[in-house]
């Protein structure tokens, strides 16, 4: 069986994963009101078309803790764009309405665009919670700690789908992923890692 089939996380969506939250780190704290993920995406998508005119949104993360009250908001949302001129990605991190982190990713990251129309961060939860709701209740204590939209990283069956990976967080157990259509907000599959 292949290593990489067994893992939750493929090793290229970790490396993407660390090094965004490394970026995500270097910005001070300050008071900012918490936002839905479409609510940076403005700001990003401008920021990326002036970058380079063929910029692509391929990935989204909350860069900050999310809310808690499941609205889906976060402080601070992280924008990666590939652009195939550049073969190159950038992230933009957006905070209190405005760019806080521009940088190159310094490793190759050429994803899929996302599909427009994607679910915003709200709806994800909602589906989420519908759909998967007693697993989450299972975990005594959990939280939401991550959201990650993306094109195909972890989908069995469609590997073009853009979806939404939550990922739970519970003291003493393994964490619950569940992955939700970002078209449709059906829970395509839960695991544990």
């Amino acid at each position: 069986m292949d290593d990489r089939a067994r893992m939750p996380f493929p090793i290229p969506i970790l490396a993407v994963a660390l090094a965004l939250s490394c970026v995500a780190g270097r910005v001070a704290a300050k008071d900012a009101a918490p936002f839905a993920a479409r609510g940076g995406l403005e700001l990003a998508s401008a920021a990326a078309q002036a970058w380079s005119g063929d910029a692509v949104l391929v990935y989204v993360e909350n860069d900050e803790s999310l809310s808690g009250d499941g609205a889906g908001t976060s402080t601070r949302w992280s924008y990666l764009f590939f652009s195939a001129s550049h073969d190159r990605a950038r992230v933009w991190s957006v905070r209190g309405g405005r760019i806080v982190v521009a940088e190159d990713l310094d490793m190759r990251f050429d994803a899929p665009p996302v599909a427009a129309g994607w679910l915003d961060s709200g709806a994800a939860i909602a589906a989420a919670e519908r759909g998967a709701g007693d697993q989450v209740r299972k975990l005594s204590g959990a939280h939401l700690e991550t959201m990650l939209l993306m094109r195909g990283a972890f989908s069995d069956g469609d590997a073009d789908a853009t979806t939404w990976t939550l990922v739970y967080r519970a003291h003493g157990v393994p964490s619950l992923f569940v992955m939700v259509s970002a078209a449709d907000g059906k829970v395509q599959r839960t695991w544990r890692g």
